[in-house]
């Protein structure tokens, strides 16, 4: 097991793919340490801004385990592209967390910047603090979003959640920003708690479930019924009861927005197309 901590408070954006299991396993701590970190526009060595340690195991053929401990939220593309082992994070950390992600863990005990799981295709993201705007979206000019995997957050997030999305689960259990799921094309998003405007906005497949309060429904839905409960994954159900909403007609989408009928009682109006 590996683990690193950050020797100063990093004024500049350090750019850090090297912290990856990947790139960690079957290195000595030389070898690690020497690994080539940016700090601004001037490469460094990992060691060089990070104390790392490393503890030995027993079983040789043990997942890569890394943990950063102290705020690292100017450090990004930590976990980029990784497949295996396991990063946790104790503290805040940057933008891009598990960029492309093709499996494995990360989990953080604090909050991520912006495009956490950005693209990613598989493993896991446990955020147990706030993430910023973009979660599992793509870059700009890009229409390839999430297309497996599951992030988690247990706080709330910012704006367009979800954009692009293909495939996997995000669930967030606070409350989520504008333009949840927005373009999405499968995969399922569950917000425990609000929602601001647009949520869905463009979808044309996948799944929303919004279980607190939501203002307004986009005109280019429309009700299809009412459901007692849904399902968010293989075992765990979202209680109802829900509007069910199908849209977006605009884009001839046959996406699924559920809204919670208990808590959005200006939404009762609905009720007569059905």
């Amino acid at each position: 097991m590996i683990t690193l901590y950050p020797l100063k408070e990093f004024k500049l954006p350090v750019i850090a793919e090297c912290i990856n299991p990947d790139v960690f396993q079957d290195k000595t701590l030389k070898e690690i340490v020497d690994l080539e970190i940016w700090e601004g526009n001037k490469p460094k060595k990992l060691g060089e801004l990070f104390k790392v340690e490393e503890k030995t195991t027993e079983n040789p053929s043990e997942k890569t385990m890394i943990t950063i401990r102290g705020d690292v939220s100017k450090v990004r593309r930590i976990g980029y592209s990784m497949k295996n082992g396991e990063i946790t994070i104790q503290g805040d950390v940057g933008m891009h967390l598990g960029e492309e992600m093709k499996g494995g863990k990360i989990l953080v005990h604090g909050n991520a910047g912006g495009w956490a799981g950005s693209m990613m295709k598989n493993g896991t993201i446990e955020v147990h603090g706030n993430a910023s705007d973009y979660l599992g979206a793509p870059y700009r000019g890009s229409f390839e979003g999430m297309r497996g995997g599951k992030i988690t957050v247990y706080g709330n997030v910012g704006s367009e959640a979800g954009t692009y999305m293909r495939k996997g689960t995000i669930k967030i259990y606070g409350n989520a920003g504008q333009f949840v799921g927005f373009r999405m094309r499968e995969g399922t998003i569950y917000v425990q708690g609000d929602a601001d405007t647009r949520a869905g906005a463009s979808m044309t497949g996948g799944k929303i479930i919004i279980g607190g309060n939501f203002e307004s429904v986009l005109p280019t839905f429309t009700i299809d019924g009412i459901k007692e409960k849904v399902k968010i994954e293989e075992g765990e159900t979202a209680e109802g009861p829900f509007y069910l909403f199908l849209g977006d007609m605009v884009e001839n989408g046959s996406g699924k927005l559920y809204v919670h009928r208990t808590k959005n009682p200006h939404l009762s109006r609905y009720e007569k197309f059905l």
